[in-house]
């Protein structure tokens, strides 16, 4: 169970908006449950490891090396996951750039289902977005919730997605009907579809993005005016260029 006094931002001499802390503890809650393919601990398990990843000497040297794959070694893992997790998760922190359709394709090949691979991704890109956060602010990383292992994971497989456009089967752009209605209206663009073989990854994905930039509706209509203390276009610079520093192909 998640404690009311994760990211209690009061304690920090530094003005933060209480709607972020909200929105993590949210994040922080369902972290600690069973997913679509993950237990509750091996959810954990993925947040703990995402957070290793940087500290990895395989995955320092395969980052430096011009072919990654030609670097042979074993992960430094802090926890029990299988090998091929452990690959996917560090390669999604340290060297995303580099991640290739062959590749997605040889983790299904050594264990690693592709919905569960979708799941992990969420996971893995939504813990660093909250831990990049406490970073740039110069906080501590917080506390992982202790895992609440009650229920099993549901296995849910939304019928309408296929394959086409990424490297994983998505919802076209148009397949937001059924259980899958409120992840978006009419059509949306493919970094939203990302995610939506295992539609809980795209949901809460989503909400942490609303906190810490804006909504899909507010990018879509070019909203100007946001509850911030940056204007749109402050917004836009900073977010380009760290995606240009980070190497995102958008």
């Amino acid at each position: 169970m998640v404690s009311d006094t994760f990211f209690d931002y009061a304690a920090h001499d530094i003005e933060i908006r209480s709607d972020l802390a909200e929105c993590f503890n949210v994040y922080w809650r369902q972290l600690s449950a069973a997913g679509t393919w993950f237990t509750a601990s091996e959810r954990i398990a993925i947040a703990a490891e995402s957070r290793a990843a940087f500290d990895c000497a395989l995955c320092l040297r395969r980052k430096n090396a011009l072919s990654p794959s030609s670097i042979r070694g074993t992960h430094t893992a802090v926890t029990d996951l299988p090998p091929v997790m452990v690959e996917a998760i560090h390669k999604v922190i340290t060297d995303q750039a580099r991640i290739t359709e062959s590749y997605v394709t040889e983790l299904r090949e050594n264990g690693l289902s592709e919905a569960a691979y979708v799941e992990l991704v969420g996971i893995t890109v939504t813990v660093f977005s909250i831990d990049e956060f406490h970073r740039a602010m110069g906080l501590p990383l917080e506390a992982l919730p202790e895992p609440s292992d009650t229920l099993s994971p549901s296995m849910y497989s939304p019928p309408q997605a296929t394959h086409g456009t990424g490297f994983v089967a998505m919802l076209p752009s148009d397949g937001a009907v059924g259980h899958e209605e409120d992840l978006w209206i009419n059509r949306t663009a493919n970094v939203h579809r990302a995610l939506s073989l295992v539609p809980n990854a795209v949901r809460e994905w989503v909400a942490v993005m609303k906190s810490q930039y804006m909504s899909m509706t507010d990018i879509a209509t070019m909203q100007q005016e946001f509850d911030r203390s940056l204007s749109r276009a402050q917004m836009e610079i900073v977010a380009a260029r760290v995606s240009s520093y980070n190497d995102c192909f958008y």
